[in-house]
């Protein structure tokens, strides 16, 4: 007999797929990798941890690496519109300074 799945499996897995998808439609679904890679990190000691009493190893291990994944694009947009502002700031100051 098949174990029960861990209560939240579905949840980290939605989380994470949502979150790596709506990133190529936009940048706000991003801020959900955190939260998969979180939670799927912790769902994935308490599956260990049970011994064979909980299931769903597969959906939280799919979660858990969407959120990861969607975590570093999420840092590397963050230091895209960093560098992006600091190119402006230059430019701004290198224009009015040839007046």
């Amino acid at each position: 007999m098949r174990p029960p799945d861990h209560p939240s499996a579905t949840t980290i897995m939605v989380l994470g797929i949502v979150s790596l998808v709506g990133a190529f439609t936009c940048a706000l679904p991003l801020l959900l990798g955190p939260f998969a890679w979180n939670m799927g990190a912790k769902a994935r000691r308490e599956i260990a941890e049970a011994n064979g009493a909980l299931g769903g190893y597969g959906q939280v291990q799919a979660g858990y690496i969407c959120g990861i994944i969607s975590t570093v694009l999420l840092g590397l947009t963050i230091v895209g519109f960093v560098i992006f502002f600091i190119v402006l700031m230059i430019g701004g100051l290198a224009s009015t300074a040839a007046y």
